[in-house]
C-alpha cells in the first residue's frame, strides 16, 4: 500500500534520481531496457522496475518491435510538474530583474567614480 502512494503521480515518480536519468535518456528517442540499464549502470530488472513506475504514471510509453520492447518518453505526463513549476516563473523573473537592476547600478556607479588620471 505504501509503495503505491510513493509512485502514484509524476511528482513522486521523478523524485527518484535514476528515474529522472531514464527520462533524460529517453529524450533522445526510444530505447530498449537493456540499453537504458547499461547506460545507467544498473541491472535490467532494476531498470525495468523504474520503467514500470514511469509507465504507470504516464511518463513513459512502450511499444513492441519484434521481440524487443522499446520505451519512449511521453512528456505529456510531465504537464502537472510543468504547471506547478510555472507558478515559480514570476518569482524567478522578478529575482533576475532585481539582479539586473543591481548590476546596472554598480556599472553606473563605477562609471561615475573619479579616476586617478582625471586629477592630472
Amino acid at each position: 500500500m505504501a509503495r503505491a502512494a510513493t509512485t502514484s503521480d509524476a511528482f513522486n515518480a521523478i523524485a527518484e534520481p535514476q528515474r529522472r536519468e531514464i527520462l533524460v535518456l529517453l529524450r533522445g528517442g526510444e530505447r530498449p531496457v537493456t540499453d537504458l540499464a547499461r547506460d545507467l549502470g544498473m541491472t535490467q530488472p532494476q531498470a525495468s522496475k523504474h520503467l514500470r513506475v514511469l509507465r504507470e504514471v504516464g511518463l513513459v510509453r512502450v511499444r513492441g518491435m519484434g521481440k524487443q520492447r522499446l520505451y519512449g518518453l511521453d512528456a505529456r505526463g510531465l504537464r502537472p510538474v510543468h504547471e506547478w513549476l510555472g507558478g515559480f516563473e514570476r518569482f524567478w523573473n522578478e529575482s533576475f530583474d532585481r539582479l539586473d537592476e543591481y548590476v546596472q547600478e554598480l556599472k553606473q556607479a563605477r562609471q561615475e567614480e573619479p579616476h586617478d588620471d582625471d586629477d592630472q
